[in-house]
Order: C-alpha cells, then sequence, then structure tokens
C-alpha cells in the first residue's frame, strides 16, 4: 500500500555552517567593529547577543539570510523575546521547530479527512503517515497539505509505492 511521512526536521551541520557564516561576518562588517555581538547554540536553541536592538535587528536578518542560503527556511527560526543582559546588552533565543507537535498534526489529519480524498492520516511520534491505494490520491494529498499554509516548513518522506 503506497504511503509517504510528512516530518518537520532541520538540518543541524547546515545550521551550523550558517551560523560560522553570521559569525563572520560580524568580524568582517564596518557597522560591527568594536561591537560585542555574538551568536552561540545550545541543542537547538540559539542565542543572539547584541549591543543594543539595531544591531539585534541586523543579527536576526543576517541569520535569516544565512539560513535561507544554505536550503533551511527561515520559518523554522522561532524568535522568542528580547531580553536585557548584563552590561547594557540585549539577548534573545531562537528556538529551531523540530517535529510536528500534536496541535499541528491534529490539523493536518483533520483537513485530510475533510478533503474526501481516499487516504488515511495516522500520527506516529513526530510525524504524519499518509497511506493510501493509488499513487495519485497521495500526491493529491500532497498538494492539499502545501495549501493548507503552515508556518512550519514540512518535508515529505519515505514516500513509498
Amino acid at each position: 500500500m503506497p504511503s509517504f511521512d510528512i516530518v518537520s526536521k532541520t538540518d543541524m551541520p547546515e545550521v551550523n555552517n550558517a551560523l560560522d557564516g553570521v559569525r563572520r561576518e560580524v568580524t568582517q562588517r564596518y557597522d560591527f567593529k568594536g561591537s560585542n555581538c555574538e551568536i552561540t547554540i545550545e541543542g537547538e536553541i540559539i542565542t543572539i547577543l547584541a549591543d543594543d536592538n539595531l544591531k539585534l535587528t541586523q543579527m536576526q536578518e543576517l541569520l535569516k539570510g544565512h539560513v535561507t542560503r544554505r536550503g533551511i527556511d527561515a520559518a523554522a527560526l522561532d524568535f522568542g523575546k528580547e531580553e536585557a543582559a548584563s552590561g547594557n546588552m540585549v539577548r534573545q533565543h531562537v528556538t529551531l521547530k523540530q517535529g510536528i507537535d500534536r496541535e499541528l498534526a491534529k490539523k493536518i489529519t483533520t483537513a485530510v479527512k475533510q478533503s474526501k480524498l481516499k487516504v488515511q492520516a495516522a500520527v506516529q511520534g513526530d510525524e504524519v503517515r499518509i497511506t493510501g491505494k493509488k499513487r495519485d490520491d497521495l500526491q493529491g494529498a500532497i498538494a492539499m497539505i502545501k495549501e493548507l499554509n503552515i508556518e512550519q516548513p514540512l518535508q515529505f518522506e519515505n514516500f513509498r509505492d
């Protein structure tokens, strides 16, 4: 029976490469000369530390640009609240969205059921498996899911006949 999985994964080595690019650009840019701006990552949380709000927004744009150049959707970045850090600096935590949470999985499965396509959706941990009798039905399900305008980037993997 043909099936495929809907997942939301971020390629962590590419994220690290993007962060290296941001660090390199921060050290070379004229408007960052003499500043203590830095960007670090621990697990799935990126921490941006900047001198002021202007430099923080510039670093956000740099991060989005470098991540996009590396083939990762910028929607995978979840920017948290700006907070004050020591020495009149500003800190912001950016979370990388990984996996499909329960609410999104429920939204996808109900949309598949309401679409009247001859496919079934099942939640399996942090991914959703779609199965059907025909390959064309599965391709229709992919097209329908892409039209849902979900904020989180989704990948369609393990397409099997």
